[in-house]
């Protein structure tokens, strides 16, 4: 079958979080069991668009209500990612440095799927599943239904995959008049809580709708920023598939960022050799168990519990471990966590911003992976950690749970707790300190983890079942 994925990011061409991983890795998964599968996103002015190969594939002209626009589709030539990767230029509206971020973004991705659908109705034939992901194209299953100029693409089986449910792209119902003329009767799909709401739409007309853990889909029935009720009631079309890791980049033994590889047998010498990097470079002690945390410096992950967390568990624990914080986020806890680095005795340091080089360097060398969120749908980082033998300090809440199980369980292997509060982080914390002082056990859970199989394979056979059973019932 041939399966379109059209998402605002995919690592690496650009990645925000977890969606672009997401999108870098299905596609992929899906073309080594036969299946043909591109990825469609905007063109932002990145690194990888400068150092890679293009080809016009398509050029069209249409319109964002009064305001006309051309757009172009460019082909990357060279296959290099393992699928077709497609980019839409709007010139103005996507050409630019970031993702998100701008006064104009609800015109921006309005524009871009516009100009998707308008691309496929000019296809000469179609494909078998258009599959969305998140509010940034949540409207095309709206629009292939009744935008009246893009009728012929009614039988195309559409998927929405929600990433986070937080982010829904809420405007005022005055933005309707961008989407390109439709069935002024199916006003009521646009509308929840009185706001134009691209993600509950996309809920109400996608034919399918996933979720990227089967615990977060149930945590979205009474947490879902607003639409518990729209989910509960379309919870018949909707179903949750754990995310997979793409095994080729995530690999210890064959990492590109650092030299030091390792794999089950060799994971003590190899982590040690990628710690000590990391503790010279960041004045950090090396006879110390080294607790990281990776991300988005936001509240739904936790982030901004971690200057009190680590404060406490320095006055509560003693000086028995390191902290290092590589991420980026809101100014004031961006602030924050580097204010106190006046606190750190060789023992903290933080690395305000994204390297993706650093990051697999960390996930290496570090002893343990805090991971305190309010919200994860999924999570990725605590797959990555397992696959590289660092020990997940996790909240017991949506992907967590479903990855992580207690090492004082039957076959466990991580620290799980269940609140996001200083109290229980600093006790997680102090588990961890203990276990650290155990190396017999800490080798067994290392190696016990890195067995563990969190690839794309099961996933993707969930997928293809899933849109096999639209495909039969169309």
């Amino acid at each position: 079958m041939e399966i379109i994925h059209v998402s605002a990011e995919c690592y690496p061409v650009a990645k925000a979080g977890g969606l672009g991983d997401v999108v870098g890795a299905l596609p992929k998964y899906q073309r080594d069991l036969g299946h043909v599968a591109k990825v469609v996103m905007p063109m932002y002015k990145t690194k990888f668009l400068r150092d890679n190969q293009w080809e016009v594939v398509h050029k069209g002209y249409t319109h964002l209500h009064n305001y006309w626009f051309n757009y172009t589709v460019i082909k990357e030539s060279t296959n290099k990612l393992g699928f077709d990767l497609y980019l839409v230029d709007i010139n103005g509206l996507l050409d630019r440095e970031k993702i998100y971020g701008y006064g104009d973004d609800t015109e921006r991705f309005f524009s871009f799927q516009i100009a998707v659908v308008d691309w496929l109705a000019a296809w000469k034939h179609l494909p078998d599943v258009l599959h969305v992901h998140d509010h940034h194209t949540a409207l095309i299953p709206f629009m292939v239904k009744h935008c009246y100029a893009y009728q012929k693409l009614q039988g195309i089986a559409t998927v929405l995959t929600i990433h986070n449910a937080q982010y829904q792209g809420q405007t005022g119902m005055d933005k309707t008049v961008l989407i390109p003329e439709w069935d002024i009767w199916k006003r009521g799909l646009l509308e929840w809580a009185g706001a134009l709401n691209p993600l509950a739409c996309g809920i109400r007309t996608a034919w399918k709708v996933t979720t990227v853990s089967p615990t977060y889909l149930e945590e979205m029935r009474y947490s879902a920023a607003g639409l518990e009720a729209l989910l509960e009631y379309e919870k018949g079309k909707c179903s949750g598939i754990l995310n997979g890791i793409d095994s080729v980049v995530w690999d210890p033994a064959t990492d590109r960022y650092f030299d030091n590889h390792y794999d089950v047998a060799t994971v003590e010498e190899g982590k040690q050799k990628s710690k000590a990097i990391l503790c010279e470079q960041y004045n950090l002690d090396i006879r110390k168990p080294l607790i990281t945390f990776i991300g988005r410096l936001v509240a739904d992950k936790g982030a901004d519990l971690l200057p009190q967390v680590f404060e406490e568990s320095f006055y509560y624990i003693g000086r028995k471990m390191n902290f290092f914080i590589l991420g980026s986020g809101l100014p004031e806890i961006e602030g924050r966590l580097q204010a106190i680095r006046d606190l750190g005795r060789g023992d903290y340091n933080t690395y305000i911003g994204y390297d993706e080089g650093l990051s697999h360097l960390i996930y290496a060398g570090a002893d343990f992976i805090l991971m305190p969120s309010r919200v994860e749908p999924c999570g990725l980082n605590q797959l990555y950690a397992l696959r590289y033998g660092t020990v997940p300090v996790v909240r017991n809440t949506g992907g967590l749970h479903d990855t992580v199980i207690d090492y004082g369980d039957p076959g466990g292997y991580g620290i799980r707790f269940n609140h996001a509060t200083p109290q229980d982080m600093t006790h997680g914390i102090w588990r961890a300190v203990e276990l650290y002082q155990q190396p017999e056990m800490l080798r067994e859970i290392r190696q016990r983890m890195m067995q563990l199989d969190f690839s794309w394979e099961a996933s993707v056979r969930a997928y293809l079942d899933l849109y096999e059973g639209m495909l039969r019932s169309k």
